[in-house]
């Protein structure tokens, strides 16, 4: 299985979800409200979360559940507001769309970010 597959990717992303918010699993177990085991076995590999669960673990560490599934790269984007963009995209001509893109650039290149990074 190579490691950018789905099932490796949340185990992955949430160890480093948890090193960034500097947890241990047992302080993460605590702050999501699960077992400390449950922590470990997420992040060994053998158990998956349920939709519950892993929304609990988003809300702890303040990541997006996409973040954690693998979906973004973005850890720390408001949900809210990429729900919202994401939702009025729809709405946008091919015109719009291009100018959102620059203006999307030009505030990243401001910040330093180049790129998908």
């Amino acid at each position: 299985m190579q490691p950018d597959q789905p099932t490796d990717i949340f185990k992955e992303r949430l160890k480093a979800a948890r090193a960034l918010r500097g947890l241990n699993q047992a302080e993460l177990a605590a702050k999501a409200g699960l077992p400390a085991a449950s922590v470990s076995h997420f992040e060994s590999g053998p158990r998956k979360p349920s939709f519950d669960n892993l929304r609990s673990l988003a809300s702890a560490l303040n990541v997006t559940t996409d973040y954690l599934l693998g979906r973004s790269d973005a850890p720390d984007a408001s949900a809210e507001t990429v729900g919202r963009l994401h939702r009025d995209l729809g709405k946008l001509t091919e015109q719009d769309l291009k100018l959102a893109t620059d203006f999307v650039e030009l505030l990243a290149k401001q910040r330093g970010v180049k790129g998908n990074e």
